[in-house]
């Protein structure tokens, strides 16, 4: 595994993410796994709030829905119609229409077969049929037919009790005067009514009664929506819960490894030629309240020199310092047994490349940078890519690459150096010639010191 920093790494730690990531590193495996479990809190958190926010916006279309079926569920059960009715009302309608019509055509039939006293067509029967029957004792042919005269009486009487109950039908309808006329206006009103519901919800009594009974199905439907809001809420409520507790944690472990990523820092900083340095890591609350990886952001504070006051690093620290502090933080996340088993959060392999990472330092501070670099690499494989001589000079094993721009395309080539090699090349480095004497010298000197 492979972890490669740039010659501008320095500058991702002017962001809080980058902060935050390398305080979870120094936590060790476990933060990593809850950062995970955060993550999934966070989704379902918002999972869940969508949800409430649904359920909530159909509830308002449900309460309308519900108001508009409460009514005319309401209009069509207080009509209460039966669909045998319609045809019962246009008959009493058509007979109070036509009541003395009516009464006029019973009256006369009832005279014309049993009126009130004698006559009519029953007396009349009634005589035929007992002289018929006289006679057949003498002519036996007219026994049958003395019968059914006499069956022909019967059915007038009883056409005659008939005609006087139809009339009496018609008198209880027309009442006294003027109560035919209300009751009229009465049946009127209601087969206007029950047309309207007709006209309304499908154009048969039928389709008004099933339109009735999908009203009742759908209300109960919108009541159990009532429930989804009660169970929408619960959920967001435990997912908030659970949201919280995993944040706290995250910040406990936070607090803990930030204090002691600090105390270490600060140490190594010492080793990098700043021993009067200040670092320091705060766990503060996010303002734009908790996220995917919790709730927390973090800063780091340094101060250089001594009597100057911790400010945040992104605000004051020189770009030789931002590289110091983050070789620093470099060595404790893989120097710690939390960054062994975790790493930072960019890496956490065996092979570990610098390229010009310290960029912006020089003179002594180069020699310090340099020293840290070796005891990195006591323990792990290095590959730094330097411009200074005090750092090439501490290597185990040394290359040279020079690109050719003639060729097309242009080509790149890695050379390994030994013995004299070496010496010229620091003395390249050093920006002199490998006639320049001092430089000669010195570059030696630099090798005698590594060795």
């Amino acid at each position: 595994v492979l972890a490669f920093y740039g010659q501008h790494e320095h500058r991702k730690l002017m962001l809080s993410a980058a902060q935050l990531d390398l305080v979870d590193a120094h936590c060790g495996v476990g933060q990593a796994r809850l950062r995970e479990t955060m993550a999934a809190a966070h989704a379902r958190t918002r999972h869940a709030q969508a949800r409430l926010d649904e359920v909530r916006e159909l509830a308002g279309a449900r309460d309308r829905e519900l108001d508009l079926l409460a009514f005319e569920l309401g209009e069509i059960e207080a009509a209460a119609p039966d669909p045998e009715e319609t045809d019962a009302l246009v008959s009493e309608r058509d007979r109070l229409r036509h009541l003395q019509t009516l009464r006029e055509a019973a009256l006369s039939a009832v005279a014309a077969v049993a009126p009130d006293g004698d006559g009519g067509a029953t007396d009349l029967l009634a005589q035929g049929a007992g002289q018929l029957a006289g006679a057949g004792t003498i002519d036996s042919a007219l026994a049958p037919l003395a019968s059914r005269l006499e069956a022909v009486r019967y059915e007038a009487e009883e056409l005659g009790r008939e005609l006087r109950g139809y009339l009496a039908e018609l008198e209880a309808q027309g009442g006294a005067e003027g109560e035919g006329s209300d009751r009229l206006e009465a049946v009127e009103e209601r087969l206007a009514l029950l047309a309207r519901l007709e006209r309304k919800h499908g154009g048969a009594m039928a389709d008004v009664l099933a339109y009735a009974e999908r009203c009742r199905v759908r209300i109960q439907e919108l009541d159990q929506a009532e429930v989804a809001l009660e169970v929408a809420e619960r959920e967001l409520a435990d997912a908030r819960d659970e949201l919280g507790a995993v944040a706290a944690k995250l910040t406990q472990t936070r607090q803990r490894a930030g204090k002691q990523l600090a105390v270490a820092v600060r140490e190594s900083l010492g080793e990098l030629a700043m021993p009067e340095a200040q670092f320091e890591v705060s766990v503060g609350e996010r303002p734009d309240g908790c996220g995917p990886r919790g709730q927390d952001v973090v800063e780091f504070s340094i101060s250089a020199n001594p009597g100057v006051a911790v400010a945040p690093l992104k605000d004051v620290a020189s770009g030789g310092e931002l590289s110091r502090v983050m070789l620093a933080l470099l060595s404790v996340a893989h120097g710690s047994p939390q960054g062994s088993s975790q790493g930072s959060p960019d890496a956490d392999g065996p092979l570990l490349v610098f390229d010009e990472i310290d960029a912006g330092i020089g003179g002594h501070t180069a020699r310090a940078v340099g020293e840290h670099l070796r005891q990195l690499a006591q323990d792990r494989q290095i590959l730094c890519i330097t411009h200074l001589p005090q750092v090439a000079a501490l290597a185990q094993r040394h290359f040279t690459i020079a690109k050719d721009t003639q060729t097309v395309p242009a080509t790149t080539t890695v050379q390994a150096l030994s013995g004299e090699a070496i010496v010229s090349e620091l003395v390249r480095m050093l920006g002199s010639g490998e006639g320049d004497r001092a430089a000669n010298q010195h570059a030696r000197q630099l090798l005698k010191l590594a060795a």
